[in-house]
């Protein structure tokens, strides 16, 4: 063996051995190899060395184009070349590249996502299942009808009512649950007591907590009266679970500065984000170009909880870091125009009006999935939104290294957000329309920042003696 040929195996068994102080066992080690051999054989005019953050970032953008790479060997592509420069060549432009956004960003959206998951559910089977157009989202009239005929219908009734996805995602689930525990009986001969008994059986056996015995319960009331036509009545003794009044978790001023500085990269611009205008999880995540204003310093949340739109301020701050992002984000789109791809995810009501708006610049997502995937309904090549479990669980994770004890979610700093504010001073009213609360109940949660114990109240530990 010459000496290059030593070099050469001297080099991958040093990279295996890295490979395995990261927990990755056989036979997953040598499809690192695979990985970073295919970047290496990538990259012949260069050495290692001489590599840098564009080289890498280039070559996740090229594999984020190609068809048959699943998002979990995307993932771990990026994990191998990182273990690579990190551990191996030990480059010093390494801390500059956003790892986990590269990694957690390449996840696809399950069908049943939020965001997608209508466009891949048939509905064509709930087209024929009445005539009666006065009646249309009645189960037909037969003698006995299956469980696909029975679901068919309650998402027809469902979406002819415009319930949000959710919505129907539980109540499906429900009412598949009830069918279950009541076996092959006719849900037509079923009633107020099957019901009941329904009910106890969650609370009794299954110890749910009252909010799932209540959603349990709304979904099988709907479900009755909307589908079957047959109202429930009186359910006997059985008496609605109350739910017990929890506070909301919120973190001081100081403790959300300690972990929004622990986030860095695109996770960190949306975990800014999210506490700087309060928007939810899911509303930051699906925020598109067109609905940020510069100029007039706003974001309009479109699609909201309840389907309703509204207005928070865009912070002054993220001025600066949203308009580099947008500045990367929008190469990345021109490039993807140039490959054949470029369109994105719309509903398919927009679809038929704009025909050519998912190519556009304006349609597209402000934080994009760091890969294209394959929309399985149609076929073609589209780049979603990023998944959001990464941002959540990077919250749950900055939060621990920054010593935070609370239990800390994606959540909490949409209640920071509407607890600082009333701190501050600002009207409970404001504070409603911003978080979009239909109700100023909801938002009267927050006001208990300004009667606990410390403000007004002394404790009588600290009266002293006598």
């Amino acid at each position: 063996m010459d000496n290059q040929s030593r070099r050469i195996e001297k080099f991958w068994d040093r990279y295996i051995a890295l490979v395995h102080g990261e927990n990755v066992r056989p036979p997953a080690d040598r499809w690192y190899v695979v990985r970073v051999e295919a970047y290496i054989n990538a990259h012949p005019e260069k050495k290692l060395k001489e590599h840098s953050k564009q080289d890498v970032e280039d070559w996740f953008e090229m594999l984020g184009r190609k068809k048959s790479l699943n998002d979990w060997q995307f993932r771990q592509t990026v994990h191998a070349i990182q273990i690579l420069f990190e551990c191996l060549i030990k480059a010093d432009w390494v801390r500059q590249v956003d790892w986990q956004h590269w990694k957690e960003a390449a996840r696809d959206l399950p069908k049943d996502h939020v965001t997608v998951g209508r466009s891949y559910q048939p509905v064509a089977m709930l087209e024929d299942m009445n005539r009666n157009e006065n009646k249309g989202h009645a189960i037909v009239e037969k003698e006995q009808c299956n469980q696909d005929e029975i679901i068919n219908a309650l998402i027809k009734t469902l979406r002819l009512g415009h319930y949000a996805y959710r919505t129907e995602q539980s109540y499906v689930a429900w009412v598949k649950r009830f069918l279950a525990y009541r076996g092959q009986a006719d849900p037509r001969q079923l009633g107020a007591q099957d019901v009941a008994s329904f009910l106890e059986y969650l609370a009794l056996r299954r110890h749910v907590s009252s909010s799932t015995q209540n959603q349990a319960l709304n979904a099988l009331v709907f479900f009755f009266d909307k589908v079957l036509q047959q109202p429930l009545g009186d359910l006997g003794s059985f008496i609605r679970a109350k739910r017990p009044k929890r506070l909301p978790v919120v973190l001081s001023r100081s403790e959300v500065h300690k972990l929004l500085c622990a986030m860095d990269g695109v996770f960190g611009v949306m975990g800014q984000l999210m506490y700087g205008t309060g928007m939810r999880l899911m509303e930051a995540v699906r925020l598109r170009v067109q609905e940020i204003d510069f100029d007039y310093r706003q974001i309009t949340v479109r699609n909201a909880k309840g389907n309703k739109d509204r207005v928070v301020p865009l912070p002054e701050t993220l001025i600066k870091p949203l308009q580099e992002h947008l500045e990367h984000i929008r190469t990345v789109h021109n490039k993807d125009l140039a490959a054949g791809y470029g369109r994105v995810y719309l509903p398919e009501g927009l679809m038929r009006k704009y025909p050519n708006a998912a190519a556009q610049w304006p349609w597209q997502y402000v934080f994009p999935s760091s890969r294209l995937s394959v929309d399985p309904r149609s076929g073609e090549m589209r780049r979603h939104h990023l998944h959001e479990n990464g941002l959540q669980k990077m919250i749950k994770t900055k939060a621990a290294q920054v010593g935070i004890t609370k239990r800390v979610n994606s959540h909490a700093s949409r209640h920071s957000f509407a607890t600082h504010l009333l701190e501050a001073g600002y009207d409970i009213r404001t504070v409603q329309e911003l978080l979009g609360h239909a109700d100023v109940s909801t938002t009267m949660i927050y006001t208990h920042v300004l009667n606990k114990p410390g403000l007004g109240v002394r404790s009588p530990l600290d009266f002293g003696p006598g």
